[in-house]
């Protein structure tokens, strides 16, 4: 079954908790966008926040860095609640470092580890990773905000992705972020997608609970 994960980037920041509870009685994950400002034109949120999140999810917290040298944090954000962490394959190729080095540092904390590319980043490039990581991220709108337009290539490139897994018969979990809603999540699934990240289409809901159930159908 997809698991659905809500990003708390879309949450009402002054019921948060409210909003942590629904999805806690409802979804499957709890989404965390970590930007710092650099590798993505924007801020969101860091370590205090996870912790306070933590403190209350009853699921499990899905941490997608979009920061430089990710590796410096990891470990603090597995110690603070994560219980997935992706990182960016850009932001390895704006280290200069061997982005196996960084799946190796997640996988010792503890987590699973996730690898996620934006839509300009050909999806072949995640092939030589796909027995090393639990899970890869693809972005189906530009990493750094949230409500853009989904875009349809991505659906393409999920089904390429799972054609690689199968040819070589390893299959890992596929995770979707941007633009997710019922409207797209059937076609989603059907490429290859077992898990949907959404944030405008489940807290900007008038019934989110009723939104997550849609995203299953």
């Amino acid at each position: 079954m997809v698991k659905i994960a809500p990003s708390i980037l879309a949450a009402d920041f002054l019921h948060l908790e409210r909003d942590v509870r629904i999805v806690n009685d409802h979804a499957d994950l709890l989404h965390f966008d970590v930007m710092d400002g650099c590798l993505v034109p924007n801020l969101s949120f860091g370590f205090p926040v996870l912790e306070a999140v933590a403190g209350i999810a009853t699921i499990p917290l899905d941490v997608h860095l979009m920061i430089v040298n990710p590796d410096k944090y990891i470990e603090r954000f597995a110690k603070a609640g994560a219980s997935y962490i992706s990182f960016h394959l850009e932001a390895a190729d704006e280290a200069g470092k061997d982005v196996s080095e960084y799946i190796a540092i997640a996988k010792s904390c503890g987590v699973k580890v996730g690898l996620a590319i934006d839509p300009d980043v050909p999806v072949e490039r995640l092939f030589p990773y796909i027995p090393e990581v639990d899970f890869f991220l693809i972005m189906s709108v530009f990493a750094g905000f949230g409500g853009q337009k989904f875009i349809e290539d991505s659906i393409g490139r999920i089904a390429t992705l799972k054609a690689e897994m199968e040819r070589i018969g390893i299959v890992k979990d596929i995770e979707v972020d941007g633009g997710v809603s019922s409207s797209n999540a059937r076609a989603l699934k059907e490429a290859g997608a077992t898990m949907l990240v959404a944030g405008s289409s489940v807290f900007k809901a008038e019934d989110p609970a009723q939104a997550i159930a849609d995203l299953r159908l």
